[in-house]
């Protein structure tokens, strides 16, 4: 359709600009015809003849020739000029197609109304530059009122300019209808490139309208399209949004949960036994209860785990394993072979999170007394092994925990591998990083 569109354009932009090297042409020849006719009379003494016969005083040779060339050159400087401001609609442009008109006529006047198809040059902008209904009634009126002052017969200008045949006559029989013969054709094919310049204008703004519906109908199919898009972006990110929440309900909820219920149950076995260490596990259960409302609100909030929020990822570590060993009485040993600094956020996260799942499964799945944890790794890539001493499972079915373990450690494109021992669970993460060092 584009390069189609383009050939039409420049098509009847070529034939526009062969109208003007026509009527160039036939303004030209008729204003030098009528100045060497003159130039004939005179060098022939018979001036007064010719003058009784077209009872009007007519310009001189030299006269006719300037003001032709002049008007009419002024005329194309005028019509490129209208059709530039239509294309930037100028708010100009008006004012210019009045000047157009009026340099016409007096091109007109110059060669004595002999030629009335450079009207057609006039109204070829007129149609070029027509937009929109508001603008038919301007378009109609102009071309109408061209028309009358064009065919001087309806008005009385006979007695005021010498008529075209009145050079003729002065020419011999086979000359006059030679001469008439060329004006004639002048005319006619004048309205044959006028005619194929119009089709082609046609032609052409028929093809936008197509190509405007054309776009239409795929920016109305792209808008479908991504309407629908969006509510798939919107259904995947409700899903997203409510799995985040269940990864961190879960991870913090249940390890605080999973804290106090084995603080408890310390408590109600040394209740009476040792009053003073249960006292003292009171207070600590109390703060694991207080850390896991924190977390709770901080992950509703997207936020990270408050241990991370105050300290670096080995500390956090430490504290959150150490506070699980007091309030649960089971034995943890974490290990730093290698431990990375200046990671992201999610990575710090998914970290803890992976350590904080594995010791709360330890305690509540696995009834474990120990636990050995160990990070290592390089640079790019770290290593998490935790390993306790629980209930052996025959099938290893993932749970909540383990699910969400995975989840976590694939948005960072990691591995996770569990497996079942004779005396326990181990669980390995391998996970890359992107930015790390000793």
């Amino acid at each position: 359709m584009l390069p189609l569109k383009a050939t039409v354009t420049e098509a009847t932009l070529a034939v526009h600009y062969f109208l003007y090297i026509f009527n160039t042409a036939v303004i030209f020849f008729l204003a030098g015809f009528m100045s060497m006719t003159q130039n004939k009379i005179i060098d022939s003494m018979s001036a007064r003849n010719f003058l009784d016969s077209a009872a009007a005083v007519p310009w001189s040779p030299t006269q006719i020739v300037i003001f032709a060339v002049t008007s009419f050159s002024l005329f194309i400087i005028l019509s490129i000029f209208y059709r530039r401001c239509i294309a930037k609609q100028s708010s100009y442009r008006h004012i210019i197609l009045i000047f157009e008109i009026l340099i016409c006529l007096i091109v007109m006047r110059s060669i004595n109304m002999a030629y009335d198809g450079i009207i057609l040059l006039v109204i070829a902008d007129l149609v070029g530059g027509y937009r929109g209904k508001n603008q038919r009634i301007i378009l109609t009126l102009a071309m109408l009122g061209l028309y009358l002052i064009a065919n001087y017969n309806l008005i009385d200008l006979r007695t005021k300019m010498i008529s075209l045949d009145a050079y003729i006559l002065y020419y011999g029989q086979p000359v006059q209808g030679l001469l008439k013969a060329t004006c004639n054709i002048f005319t006619s094919f004048n309205m044959i490139i006028f005619v194929l310049y119009i089709m082609l204008l046609v032609q052409g703004q028929h093809q936008e309208k197509e190509r405007i519906k054309s776009l239409n109908i795929q920016l109305n199919t792209a808008n479908k399209k991504l309407r629908l898009y969006a509510a798939k972006a919107e259904h995947l990110a409700e899903t997203r949004e409510r799995n985040r929440l269940a990864r961190e309900i879960h991870d913090t909820l249940g390890h605080a949960l999973t804290c106090i219920i084995a603080g408890l149950d310390a408590c109600i076995a040394t209740l009476d036994a040792a009053p003073s260490f249960t006292k003292k596990q009171l207070p600590i259960i109390r703060a694991t209860a207080q850390n896991g409302i924190n977390d709770v609100r901080r992950s509703v909030k997207k936020l990270r785990p408050d241990n991370l929020e105050k300290s670096s990822l080995k500390d956090a570590l430490l504290k959150m394993t150490d506070e699980f060993s007091h309030t649960s009485g089971m034995n943890i040993k974490l290990t730093f072979d290698f431990c990375p600094q200046n990671l992201r956020e999610d990575e710090t996260e998914t970290i803890y999170r992976i350590v904080q799942e594995g010791i709360t499964n330890a305690n509540r799945h696995g009834h474990a007394s120990t636990v050995m944890i160990l990070l290592s790794g390089r640079k790019n890539q770290l290593h998490i092994i935790l390993r306790d001493n629980g209930i052996s499972c025959k099938t290893i079915t993932q749970g909540w925990g383990l699910r969400h373990m995975q989840e976590r450690i694939e948005l960072l494109k990691g591995t996770l591998r569990c497996n079942n021992l004779t005396d326990g669970f181990i669980i390995n993460a391998m996970i890359p990083i992107n930015k790390g060092g000793n």
